[in-house]
């Protein structure tokens, strides 16, 4: 996935599953699409957790400075 920027991926693999959702690709071009999903998702899914790790809050703490984790919400 070079050079691929997160929302194209992310739309790209949303047209996959309407797509595989539709019922009228044959079975041979719904396993190419899910197999192209898979990939995008793997792809989304680091993205994300790069994203997760670079945002993390920096609180003065002393002299020093203190590296917190971006908090988690859990919205599932």
């Amino acid at each position: 996935m070079a050079e691929v920027k997160f929302e194209e991926a992310l739309k790209k693999l949303e047209a996959i599953v309407e797509a595989l959702e539709s019922g009228k690709l044959s079975l041979d071009d719904s396993l190419r699409k899910y197999e192209q999903g898979v990939k995008l998702s793997g792809f989304c899914h680091k993205a994300l957790q790069a994203a997760q790790k670079k945002v993390q809050v920096l609180s003065k703490k002393g002299e020093g400075w203190e590296l917190k984790p971006f908090a988690e919400t859990s919205e599932e």
